[in-house]
């Protein structure tokens, strides 16, 4: 049999572990308790490996999917045959385990689609115990359930790979000592808990809608990701809140300029220059309907804000018909709910396309702590290029150029110079 390409076995394994290591680690974390959790990871990482192996010298499957979970449960199978390992297994399926006559039967019932949705979900919420931290919770949430890297989950929470190890040991420590359990919490409980998930997934989406992968602005895979396990939530009776269903229409609205936020050459369009006919318009209708959901209660979470600020965006005809004042509206209550940077930013981006550039200029030079940050000194020299203050707009976007590893963001912020120097 001919053997396969390095490069296409390898973004095939790759699409396939960030689409179905979060289910199998789930499944196996089932079986072997969550104080194994890292028994289920160990045999989720050797599966990918023998996928790599297999593959490239080999015919691809027909069904990779199918593969990788035979693969994995096989694996699962032997390592539970042996007895010292039977006995460490306190979980409900641990009765069917112990025996020769159910333990295949078990294995294979666990990896059927629908017990796999259930796993995932028992998953989603032992990650977001009360007795680990918020930000520990939505830690574990991004490594083990979305197979995002330590890196990457750095950048989500604006801090660096180390820490995030760190935090990760001390999170299954805690497992450990606490005893906690793959069990749905009870319904007193489960409205704290969804909050957690959900703010999981909100920066999933947000990783894979503004990478941080230098040679990839956007990636589409964590995206998809996100809206898949939000969708998961919103087929549970427990799960479908409201604001879980406004959460998913923030992610139509987004996902659906996907085609236009990048030109051929991977360089950014922004969002004035960007052809609204090839917006993805049945993602939009889908983003209206999940946004007339959340609104069957009185509750209004920030999810519910943001997603109608996305929808003054996506159903606006063009950039001039978009209507700014609604949009500074609610960033004025969004940025009176949450005291988020990036929020205020965005409500200054929009003062200025209604009370005007130096009234933006002026306010966001009252935001703290973020001269760092490019997002803030790019947007500092946009309003002050738009304003005519060239040289002013020089400064900020030369500091920010110094602020991004992003390939495709230090070519906007290039041209954005080359207009300040005419």
């Amino acid at each position: 049999m001919p053997e396969q390409s390095d490069n296409t076995v390898n973004k095939l394994v790759d699409h396939f572990f960030r689409h179905e290591s979060g289910r199998m680690v789930a499944v196996l974390t089932r079986v072997f308790g969550f104080a194994n959790i890292e028994q289920a990871e160990d045999i989720v990482q050797d599966t990918i490996i023998r996928a790599l192996e297999t593959w490239r010298f080999g015919r691809l499957p027909d069904n990779p999917q199918a593969w990788l979970y035979r693969t994995a449960r096989n694996k699962a199978i032997d390592l539970i045959r042996r007895e010292k390992v039977k006995h460490k297994i306190e979980t409900e399926l641990a009765p069917l385990l112990k025996s020769e006559y159910t333990l295949v039967p078990a294995m294979s019932e666990m990896f059927k689609e629908n017990e796999v949705k259930d796993s995932q979900l028992r998953m989603m919420f032992a990650c977001c115990h009360p007795a680990i931290t918020k930000e520990a919770q939505i830690t574990l949430m991004l490594k083990t359930l979305c197979g995002l890297s330590t890196k990457e989950i750095g950048r989500a929470f604006l801090s660096n790979e180390e820490t995030i190890q760190k935090r990760l040991y001390r999170i299954k420590e805690k497992i450990k000592e606490e005893h906690i359990s793959l069990d749905y919490p009870g319904a007193d409980r489960m409205p704290a808990r969804l909050d957690s998930v959900l703010k999981a997934l909100y920066l999933l989406f947000n990783e894979g809608y503004n990478s941080s992968h230098p040679e990839k602005l956007i990636r589409e895979d964590l995206c998809e990701e996100a809206m898949r396990l939000t969708i998961l939530l919103t087929e549970n009776e427990k799960t479908n809140q409201p604001y879980t269903n406004a959460l998913l229409a923030l992610m139509c609205y987004h996902a659906s300029r996907f085609n236009t936020r990048l030109d051929d050459n991977g360089f950014i369009i922004l969002l004035k220059d960007q052809n609204r006919k090839l917006w993805n318009h049945f993602l939009i209708e889908r983003g209206n309907d999940y946004l007339n959901r959340s609104a069957y209660e009185d509750l209004i979470h920030e999810y519910h804000i943001e997603a109608a600020i996305a929808s003054v965006h996506a159903n606006a005809k063009s950039y001039e018909d978009t209507d700014w004042p609604l949009i500074l509206k609610l960033y004025n209550s969004l940025a009176n709910r949450v005291q988020n940077p990036v929020v205020s930013i965005n409500r200054c981006i929009a003062l200025g396309e209604v009370k005007g550039y130096e009234k933006a200029i002026e306010e966001l030079e009252k935001i703290n702590g973020m001269s760092e940050n490019c997002y803030y000194n790019a947007s500092l020299a946009e309003m002050h290029l738009k304003a005519g203050h060239k040289k002013e707009a020089l400064k900020y976007f030369q500091h920010a150029l110094t602020l991004t590893s992003s390939n495709a963001e230090t070519e906007l912020i290039r041209r954005k110079i080359n207009l300040c120097k005419e």
